[in-house]
Formats: structure tokens, sequence, C-alpha cells
């Protein structure tokens, strides 16, 4: 019988050392590390450094990134009966020489890739020694530059140069920690005859059966004959190899399948794919098992007389994309776990959403992120990781680059839940907008990569996958060897879009002089929650200006951008805990109107996509989901705008009108309620309709003058919906208005899992919020950002451990915060 493929890990018995560079004294003795693990988490961990996270230590631990650090390991091994052994590590962050025995076995400079060695000639019998170097990822990086011509990004270290998470080097929303490690899993595999190399599977859908495709590509090391099995769903097919053979393909039919939907369409079944290579003598030499779901899917571009719509369309299904951008989780990305990823992704669905966006400046996702994805029906954008720049198209990226792509795109593309790969963020647009064209002065700057290296291996790996060359993206536009053709990068008539002009230069209300066809990026600045705050900046006094909050605002003029924003709508508080307030709110305000805005479009408008889900350190920055993991009232801002049925007032022509927004499969009829009122609650005018919306229908009733117009645009506002699904149109500004002080009575009563709070309204209430935080730092409120008339009430579940909470406790006005009290003078 022929061996069977097996894999040792080597995590155990490694040290780290720093062997150049500026590190302090005794940093270049060994310490104990962690495989996988990175720099960080080893010091951390050895009580050598305080947390990264806190207070100014970043900068007092930038000498981490100039330092060559090396890793060392021992293991015994004897020689056995199989064909190979090949040392494979799965991901190294990222310049490294490995020795194996004193010998150089290669050297890698892609975090992004894995990399494979046939040692057998290496290794001995007995003790062996494996070392792996790693280079300053700063001064390679600065190197790389030099020797490729500097090219033009938006931060000083040149992350365009190596092969290595941007961020790691800092964004306007990260910590710069320019860490190093073996990040991923690292071992010896011995095999024999013949492996594996790469396995694409493929599930496509036909009616009511499908079928499973398998295409293999082996590497040898005999050339014997072998056969491939393939089991699936009850299913078992099987093919010959020749003897010499390096590829082979099997397609396995399925009678009755289920169809794989987004959540909010159906269910999610996955199918277990078992690919089996065997010798002739049956004996099995490489197995490998994918989950599959069946859907086809599809981005509709077909051109309409508004211009080019940007739809996605899941089993023929068009699907209105209600998405978030997504950073990696940790900046130490070693420490995202895959509870840690399903807590977020139940965030994401608790706060309806239907996709995730992730961006080009981090990783290609984990494994586990995606058969998460795959399992709870949350759709995936994967952009390729070039963001911001112009990247080099010439040696050693170039090779790089396609191995990387190759690598991931095999990787990836059997994922149900994978609807679209994207050449880059916002580089097509900065060709054109950013001044690069003069300052490249001729150079190259990714065109290749995103127009025809990319599009090239998608058709040739996973040709079901859709692809757009960048976000933002208009269809029709290409690239002819020496410039950009077709319509603008970020036409809003055409694809995809982001804006920023409002967060930048603008005001949140000018979201509204918007209809774009898909926006993939937009957002608005907060502060994270305030146990984050105060755990992680210890400064007294601490004010916005105070030097650890400037710390972790890393936005260019980001505060001065906070208050522009701010004080057309509210007065600026003077204390710190008013101002932190003051911010959240803004924030949850300004993007829930924008939602709301591009949802009363549909189907113009297909898809929202904030910027952004979560955060990878505590900050003040465009998340929902601070770097403690609590959610921020932008997080119910996104709930409430994204929620299945929808009632929303927008300005038309002529007036106002309250969109109705039914994203089920249900039809909704009921009564359409819209009352004027005053903010005592009296009611000046009065408009009722039956309605009947099919489902996922949009309409649009247009409210008459009487209750479109006020009196008195300072003490009235109009309340409409149907049932409990409503919505609210203020005629003045909070700062402009007569909103009084909040009265609210606050009940609590235990709960299974925490407390039920009952508030009820004594004068109107305008986005009731609990920071709940304040509290007990563990405890999640259930619903926030609430209005309340003058005698209304709600319910709202505050999880915890523990003790209920007191009414006293929540009625603190630390904690039981509204926008009335940003109004007063």
């Amino acid at each position: 019988m022929t061996t069977a493929l097996s894999f040792r890990p080597l995590d155990s018995g490694w040290t780290l050392r720093a062997a150049a560079g500026p590190a302090p004294d005794g940093f270049d003795a060994p310490m104990d590390a962690v495989v996988p693990g990175c720099v960080h988490t080893d010091l951390l961990a050895a009580g050598l450094i305080p947390d990264p996270f806190l207070d100014d230590n970043e900068s007092a631990l930038a000498w981490i990134g100039l330092v060559d650090w090396t890793y060392t390991t021992s293991f015994t091994w004897a020689p056995d009966d199989t064909d190979r052994t090949d040392l494979v590590f799965e991901g190294l962050d990222t310049v490294t020489t490995i020795l194996l025995n004193g010998s150089e076995i290669g050297a890698t400079a892609n975090q992004h890739r894995s990399y494979r060695f046939d040692v057998r000639d290496a290794l001995v019998n007995g003790e062996n020694e494996l070392v792996v170097r790693f280079r300053s990822p700063v001064k390679y990086a600065n190197e790389q530059s030099v020797a490729l011509g500097a090219r033009q990004r938006p931060y000083p270290l040149p992350y365009d140069a190596i092969r290595k998470s941007a961020c790691s080097f800092g964004w306007d929303w990260g910590i710069a920690t320019y860490t190093s490690g073996i990040v991923k899993p690292v071992g010896l595999e011995s095999w024999s005859a013949t492996r594996l190399e790469q396995t694409h599977v493929v599930a496509t859908a036909a009616g009511g059966g499908g079928t499973i495709t398998v295409d293999v590509e082996l590497e040898r090391a005999r050339e014997d004959a072998v056969t491939l099995t393939v089991r699936a769903g009850g299913v078992v097919g099987a093919v010959d190899v020749a003897a010499g053979d390096t590829t082979a393909t099997l397609v396995v039919s399925l009678a009755n399948v289920e169809r794989w939907w987004p959540v909010g369409y159906g269910s999610q079944p996955l199918y277990e794919v078992e690919v089996e290579l065997a010798a002739s003598d049956g004996s099995v030499l490489d197995r490998a098992t994918r989950k599959v779901g069946f859907r086809d899917v599809r981005w509709d571009m077909t051109p309409d007389e508004a211009g080019t719509p940007f739809t996605l369309v899941v089993n023929d299904q068009p699907v209105f994309v209600k998405g978030v951008n997504w950073i990696p989780d940790d900046a130490l990305t070693v420490r995202v776990t895959r509870d840690r990823l399903r807590r977020r992704f139940e965030q994401a669905l608790d706060a309806n959403l239907n996709l995730i966006r992730v961006w080009g400046g981090g990783l290609y996702e984990s494994d586990d992120f995606y058969e998460l994805a795959d399992e709870m029906g949350l759709l995936v954008w994967q952009d390729f990781l070039f963001a911001c720049a112009a990247y080099a198209e010439e040696e050693p990226l170039r090779s790089e680059i396609e191995a990387e792509a190759r690598e991931n795109i095999v990787r990836l593309g059997h994922h149900a839940s994978l609807v679209l790969l994207t050449g880059n963020n916002e580089n097509l647009w900065g060709y054109e907008d950013w001044g690069w064209k003069l300052r490249l002065d001729g150079k190259t700057w990714g065109a290749h990569y995103y127009y025809e290296l990319f599009p090239a291996l998608v058709a040739e790996l996973a040709p079901h996958v859709p692809y757009a060359p960048g976000s933002p993206f208009s269809p029709g536009a290409g690239w002819d060897g020496e410039g950009q053709t077709g319509p603008h990068p970020n036409d809003e008539q055409h694809g995809s879009m982001h804006l920023w002009e409002q967060w930048n230069r603008l005001d949140w209300p000018t979201y509204r002089d918007h209809r774009p066809r898909f926006v993939a990026e937009f957002g608005w600045q907060g502060p994270p929650a305030w146990s984050t705050l105060v755990r992680s900046v210890s400064d007294a006094p601490l004010t916005p200006e105070s030097p650890g909050m400037i710390v972790h605002q890393k936005a260019m003029e980001g505060n001065t951008k906070l208050t522009n924003g701010l004080i057309p709508h509210f007065r600026m508080p003077e204390a710190m805990e008013d101002w932190h307030w003051a911010m959240q709110l803004n924030q949850a305000v300004a993007v829930r109107t924008a939602l709301e805005h591009f949802r009363s479009w549909a189907p113009h408008t297909q898809g929202a996509i904030v910027w952004q889900l979560n955060d990878c350190w505590p900050v003040t920055s465009w998340a929902a989901i601070d770097g403690d993991e609590r959610p921020k009232p932008l997080y119910y801002g996104l709930k409430n705008a994204f929620a299945p049925r929808l009632v929303t007032i927008q300005p038309r022509e002529g007036g106002l009108a309250a969109v109705l927004v039914n994203d089920t499969a249900d039809t909704w009829d009921g009564e359409f309620v819209a009352r004027r009122v005053g903010f005592a609650g009296d009611e000046l005018a009065r408009f009722t309709s039956p309605v009947s919306l099919a489902p996922r229908e949009t309409i649009t009733v247009p409210l008459p003058a009487e209750v479109a117009a006020a009196d008195a645009a300072a003490s009235e506002l109009v309340v409409a919906g149907v049932d409990e699904v409503r919505g609210h149109w203020f005629f003045a500004e909070p700062r402009e208005s007569a909103l009084g002080a909040a009265q609210v009575e606050v009940r609590t009563e235990p709960a299974a899992d925490g407390t039920l709070v009952s508030l009820t309204a004594g004068s109107l209430v305008r986005d009731l919020t609990l920071l709940v935080d304040k509290v007990d730092p563990d405890a999640v409120a259930s619903d926030a950002l609430m209005t309340l008339l003058p005698g209304e009430s709600t319910t709202v579940l505050v999880r915890h451990d523990g003790d209920p909470l007191a009414a006293s406790a929540l009625s603190d006005p630390r904690v039981l915060r509204t926008a009335n009290e940003l109004v007063a003078s």
C-alpha cells in the first residue's frame, strides 16, 4: 500500500529574538514565541512591551517595525517511506529567509500567499533546527520603493512596494504596527506518488438539480496512474488519471438540490464535497473537502435610460445590498478567532445587513470568515489587495501578485457567499482625479493588474465569480494602454460610487443631492463607546483635543470635520461626555439619513455599503462597532435604516413624500397614516390611504400640503407609517427647533438574559438612547435612536450578566441620552 499524505504541525518550541535594528537592550536574548503568532503578541505575553492600543504606546513601539526578528525551533525527524517531505508555511508576515539545519531553503516576501519547500534532502535523522529570519518591513518597503520607483499614496510609508497588509502601516482609522511573524500554521507534509496541488470546486444550479465540477492540478513524485473520486450529496463519481497527467476534471450531477440564498431571501443549505486521490492499489494519497451552496449570481449592468445599473441578482432575484465595509478585526490579526468572527457576523445580521465588502487595504479573509458567511447567509465582496495607491507592475511585485491572486481565487472561489471579486479600492479613481498622471511621469500604476491580469485569472480559475476592475467602477470603462476609457470611474449614474465629499467638505444633508446606482463607500466619524474610550485613553483631563485623544484620531483634520459636521445641526457641548454623545449621535443621524435616502430610490439605487462595520483598535472612526466589540449608536442607525420594512419621509419635487419599502417575501397590506403634529403631541393634520406593497416593492406616497407644510416649523413634525413601522420628518434642524428637555419615565424588570426596560415619554423625545456600557461595560441594548411623542412608550432589552439593572442607573443623565439636551443654548 502507498503511504498516505500526513501533516505534522511545527507549532511548539519556538523562540523569538531581535537580530538587528533599534531594539532595546535585552531583546536579543531568545524568548518564548507562539506560532501561529506575531512579534507583538509574543512581546506582550512576555511582559516586555505595554499594550500598543493604549494611550500613545503606538509611537513608543514603532521601533518594532525597524527591527529584524528571528524565530527558531527544533524538532526531531526520522526518515520514512514517503517520497517527499515538504516544509509548508500557510502564511508569513512578510519578508523572510528560511534556514533548515543552517542551509537556506527559501525566501519569502508576500504575506498574502502560502509557501512550500521540498526539504527531504535538508532534513537529518534526529534533531533539526528551523530558523525563520524576518527583515524589517519598514526598511524593506523603503528599499523596494527606491528600486521600483516611488509612487503616489496617501501616507508616508510605501506600503505599495511590499505585499503586506497596507493598513499595518497605519490608516486614517488604524494604528501602525509594522508587525512581523509566522502568522499561520507551519508544518512538515509527507506524501508519496501524487498530491492535490490545487482543487477547484464549482457548484452550478440547474433547475431543481445541480452539478459539481471538480478540477484538480496534481503534483507528482512518481508518474503512476491514479484515481480521482468525488462524493457529494450521496452521489459518487470517479475518473482514472493516466500516468504522468497533472490535471483532471470530474463532474458529478445531483438530481435534486436546495438553492442557497442570502439572508432575508431563504435558507443556506450547504453540501459537503469530498475529493479523494487514490493509488492503483486503492490506498488514499490525498484528500480535500469543500462545502458548497447551489446558487447562481450575476451583477446586472445592462444600460438603461438613466445610465448603467449595478444590481446584484441571486437565483434570478434582484437583491438590494445592505452592506458594510470590513477591515481586519484586530490590528494584530493573529488574535482574530472564529468565535470573534461569529460574534461580528451575528451583530451584522442583527443590524439587518446582507453583505460585507472586504476592503483592499487589509487581507484576503480567512477560511473561517468565508465558512461562517456561507453558513449565515452573508454575502461577501472581496477586493484584491490594492488600496488608494499606484502599484508598480515590474518584478518582483508582478510575479508575487500573480501568485497570490491565483492562490486566493482558487481558495475562495467555491464559497456560495462570494459574489464579487474587485481589482482594487479607489485606484481607478485616484489615477483620474488625484494628480497621479502628472506625478507618475510615465510609470506603471497597476492598470495591468486590474484590466488584464485579474480578469484573465478569474476567467481561468473561477469563471462563475463576477469581477469588477475596481471600486468605484463604471461599467464600460477600460484601459487602452495609454489611459482609461469610457465613463469616469466615480460617475454616479454608472456602476458603483464612493461618496466622501460629505464627510470631507460638505454636510451630510447633501447626500440627498445624489441618486447613485450603487454606493460602495460613504460614512461619518464618531468616537467609540465610552467604556472603550476611557479604557484606552488615560488623559487627565480627558478632552476632545487631549494628547491621547489625538493619537486615537487618525483622520486628517478629523476633529475639525467632526465639529463642522455637528454645528449646523446641534449646539457644540463643552463637557467631554456631552461632546462624546453629540458626535456619536451626529454620526448615526448622518448615516441613517443617507441610507433612508438611498433606499427611497430603489430600484434606481440598488445598494449601499457603509464605511465601516468594525474597528481594529480603540479609535474615533467611521465604524459602527468599536475596537472593543461594542456597538455605537451608528450600529442602531444601520439596524433601523436597513429594517426589512421601512417608512421614510423624503423631500421630493413639490413637497414631501413618504416612501414605503417592503424588502420581504410577503405582501405588505395596511392603512398608511401620516400626521402633522406639534411637539406637545397635538394633531394638526392627518392623511390616510390604504396601501399594498408586493414583495420587494418600493412605493412613493406624496403627502398633501396640509400635512407636508408646517405652520410653525420649529415646533412641528410629520409622523407617518403603517402600524408599528413609521418614520419622522422634522421641519427644522434640532438646534433651531423648540425641542425642550426630555422627560422619560424608566421602569425595569428582570428578563431571561438581562433587564427589560420600559421607557415612557412625558415630552417629545428625539433619538432616545441608553448608553448602557456606562452601567455595565458588557451590557448591550437591543435598540436605540428612538423618537417618542408625549405619552408614547417603548421597551428595550438590555442584555447582560448578573443582577437586573436598576431604573435609577439607567435614568442617569449620563446614560439616558437624547437629542433634546443638545438643543438648549
